[in-house]
């Protein structure tokens, strides 16, 4: 009999099989090894079970190795939660268990609810079933037998579920052992193939398809990894990102705080104020010459939102703004603006523009806000109220790339600045609903794919770069710059986006040298994105330990004895002078304990002076996270202190006017 199926596989070749040939049986036919190791197979890209017959496409084996196999292990894992909880608590009734990132779910129906105490025995018994090594099996039920069978084990919800499977789809019933759950799959060979690197790690409160109407059930999280390795680097990090977490270290660091009455946004201290108007005093020094500041209103009438296509596609994450009390003799409908887009195309459009003239860059630190709902608020990170960073360039077509590498060379350098090296670069192209032409779309990302090979080369390899196929703005395709942090965390923060859209929907014209009116080429830049968000960012990645140049408050003089006061004051006093940001600290207490206090509020520099120091005129300096002292003379800490606490762009200014001439 002639071979049915044809299998293309990585390396390129091409095998005949017969129909009917499992992806098992595939794999057994390359080699025995392979076999072995074989705990799954990507048809044509999609995971299926080794068990499943083989169709004509291309062929993957998948092993534990493979980045694919983390979904499958944490899938997995879910049911063998499951069923450790249904042997310890008959009774209990599953739900569902989906796989998140890093780890998984699943929600349980009982009477009383699961405890933090009851995960360690959970654990016992999940390692006891993936000990036993049972395959997993699949069968496909009629919809009759699946609800009977789930109604008279009292499961309720899988029922629930059953009925909410469209007609056209095959319900799968899997396997491990004598348990069984409904599930799409696929799913590992066997249960022995999970492995130990795993963890249960909270429980929680979760209503039954996220509506409040529906009964409370518990929700028990955990996490799988291929390795044990895997694992212990996942909860290392996640112990150094609770010890970092901005809103702990704001409240130490007395910076800023929440509350009830303002949902979202932030109450600014004095020195978290101080932190942030030094960012964004650093920000404007790098566009200064380059970008002209300006600054759109805060309110504006909704028919402007309208023309922009905001009132449209985001009407529900706007605020809209009316007059409390009496009747106005207008009834114009305002919003607040969620983006400075808008306002800074009025700008560009106040008075004519030649080509002469362009490329036109406005930037604004613009005030916006954005309702997100309550349970995703997150400290800094995610807020109804923040400054944006934002900048738009109106260009000709051809100066696009030119802007794009331009602004590319900005953004690295700045994150350069805050000490972030590993940057990745990648391009989203065109999503599936969008607005104008593929031709439009088409010139913009051969540009942007250019510009991306550019910063590539520049680079020569430092920054990586990628593809994010449909995951583009509806308006134009767009950079999206990734930072890692200090604990290998990844922050998305600057983009770069071409818009086909506002400048039409507009009217925004300049005149070309033919004398024709001629549509702009709009970028769209942001560098911080959120200022709040970046600098949620940049406590956690310093972990309060702030560079001095940073720092809200630079240096505390503390004396050991109330005679050397006088001395410390005058030492308070000059730092003061040449720039630095200094409190004293001149209470009747013991030296350690001023320290020790001092440290907990994360103050860079501590300077100790006694009457040694007042007589010598010198200084011990004390380090943040160290417990050296270094003597100085006043003199040269006085110099050495003011060129850290020199920002690193106007180090480069300095460096270059010292530079010799040809």
């Amino acid at each position: 009999m002639s071979d049915a199926v044809s299998l293309t596989f990585p390396d390129g070749s091409v095998r005949g099989y017969a129909a009917g040939t499992t992806g098992r049986e595939v794999a057994e036919s390359i080699s025995k090894s392979l076999a072995k190791k074989a705990i799954a197979i990507a048809l044509d890209g999609d995971l299926r079970d080794l068990s499943d017959p083989v169709v004509t496409g291309k062929l993957e084996i998948v092993t534990r190795e493979d980045s694919r196999a983390l979904e499958l292990i944490r899938h997995d894992t879910a049911h063998v939660m499951a069923e450790a909880v249904q042997e310890l608590w008959p009774g209990t009734q599953v739900t569902i268990g989906p796989v998140i990132e890093n780890g998984f779910y699943y929600d349980f129906a009982k009477d009383e609810p699961f405890t933090p105490d009851d995960l360690p025995k959970i654990e016992k018994r999940m390692k006891e079933i993936i000990q036993r090594n049972k395959p997993f099996t699949k069968e496909v039920w009629p919809r009759d037998k699946a609800r009977q069978v789930f109604a008279d084990k009292g499961e309720s919800y899988k029922v629930e579920l059953v009925d909410a499977i469209s007609a056209d789809q095959d319900l799968k019933i899997y396997y491990q052992g004598d348990w069984f759950d409904l599930c799409r799959g696929p799913h590992m060979a066997s249960t022995g193939q999970i492995g130990n690197a795993f963890k249960l790690m909270r429980v929680a409160g979760a209503y039954w398809r996220g509506d409040s109407n529906n009964p409370m059930l518990t929700r028990i999280y955990g996490t799988a990894w291929r390795t044990q390795e895997e694992l212990d680097q996942y909860l290392h990090i996640l112990a150094e990102a609770e010890k970092r977490d901005h809103r702990r270290l704001g409240r130490e660091m007395d910076l800023f705080h929440f509350q009830e009455e303002g949902p979202g946004v932030v109450f600014w201290h004095g020195k978290g104020w101080r932190i942030f108007q030094t960012l964004v005093a650093y920000m404007r020094r790098r566009l200064a010459g380059t970008y002209q500041e300006v600054n759109a209103p805060q309110v504006l009438d909704k028919s402007l939102w309208e023309t922009s296509g905001h009132w449209g596609w985001y009407r529900d994450n706007m605020f809209k703004v009316t007059v409390a009390g009496e009747e106005t003799d207008d009834e114009r409908v305002f919003a607040l603006k969620p983006m400075n887009c808008p306002g800074h195309i009025q700008i560009f459009k106040h008075g004519l523009k030649s080509y002469r003239e362009l490329p036109i860059r406005l930037a604004e630190f613009g005030n916006v806000h954005r309702y997100e709902p309550s349970g995703a608020l997150h400290g800094l990170m995610r807020v109804r109220g923040f400054t944006q960073d934002d900048a738009h360039v109106f260009c000709t077509d051809e100066q696009m790339a030119a802007e794009c590498l331009r602004i590319n060379d900005l953004i690295l350098s700045v994150y350069q600045d805050f000490g972030f090296k590993e940057v990745v670069v990648k391009l989203s192209t065109r999503p599936e609903k969008r607005v104008g032409d593929d031709a439009l779309w088409d010139r913009a990302e051969s540009v942007m794919m250019d510009v991306l090979k550019t910063i590539e080369e520049q680079s020569e390899g430092r920054i990586k770069t990628g593809i994010l196929p449909g995951e583009g703005a509806f308006y134009g395709p767009k950079f999206e710059y990734t930072l890692k942090d200090a604990i290998g965390r990844e922050w998305q923060c600057g983009t770069t986006q071409v818009d086909f859209n506002l400048p039409e929907r507009f009217g925004a014209f300049y005149i070309d040298s033919n004398s024709e009116k001629t549509q702009p080429v709009m970028i769209h830049r942001a560098i911080c994105g959120s200022m709040e968000r970046f600098l949620g960012i940049l406590i956690e990645n310093f972990a309060g330990h702030m560079p001095l140049w940073i720092s809200p408050l630079q240096v505390v003089v503390a004396t050991i004895t109330s005679e050397a006061d006088d001395y410390g004051r005058e030492v308070a006093e000059l730092l003061r002078d040449a720039g630095l940001q200094v409190e004293t600290d001149f209470r009747n207490e013991k030296i350690n304990y001023k320290v020790r206090e001092h440290s907990v509020t994360k103050v860079p520099v501590i300077i100790v002076c006694g009457m040694r120091e007042a007589e010598e005129r010198t200084v011990n300096i004390r380090r943040l996270g160290s417990q050296a002292q270094t003597p100085m003379t006043l003199d040269e800490a006085i110099s050495s202190l003011v060129l850290e606490a020199t920002p690193p762009d106007q180090l480069r200014k300095a460096a270059a006017r010292k530079l010799p001439t040809a």
